[in-house]
């Protein structure tokens, strides 16, 4: 006769446990830190737009070109450096709802902002008004985007390791 197998589990002792549950903790830091954009990133940006606004409203067609031309390269090496760094992706589940809001209320903002005071200063006849309108709007990224980031951070971090919350 065969001998049923009785399935044990393990005694793991609970120093073992808090040990590993601190890894996987600093290894979540770690990929959630990898893939945060990093605070270089929203000055550049602030910075590409504001000289592409500024060209394209300067109506000079060389100026135009060229500003284009500037964005467009600036552009897709900041988002080449930015996703170069990044190792691995994290997981939209790992945003939550929370950090969704979050980003969509920046991006609300910041455009809702630099549309109105374009308007705005168009409407009062001052030159340049869709440059003046986007100064703002750069100072936002380059002040906001760091502490949206270590928002999203903190968001990230404090789900939890196996579910969802």
């Amino acid at each position: 006769m065969l001998e049923e197998e009785v399935m044990t589990t393990p005694h793991i002792p609970p120093v073992d446990a808090e040990i590993a549950l601190a890894e996987m903790q600093a290894r979540r830091a770690q990929v959630v830190d990898t893939n945060l954009v990093p605070p270089w990133f929203w000055y550049s940006i602030g910075g590409l737009m504001v000289l592409f606004v500024a060209a394209v409203e300067s109506e000079i067609n060389w100026l135009v070109a060229a500003g284009s031309v500037v964005y467009a390269l600036g552009l897709g090496a900041l988002i080449f450096a930015v996703v170069r760094k990044a190792r691995v992706q994290v997981r939209p589940e790992l945003i939550g709802v929370r950090g969704a809001l979050a980003i969509t209320a920046f991006t609300v903002v910041l455009v809702a902002t630099g549309v109105a005071l374009g308007f705005t200063l168009e409407a009062l006849g001052v030159p340049l008004p869709a440059t003046l309108g986007c100064l703002p709007v750069a100072v936002g990224l380059a002040l906001g985007g760091p502490r949206l980031m270590a928002y999203l951070r903190r968001v990230m971090l404090s789900r939890p390791l196996g579910g969802s919350r």
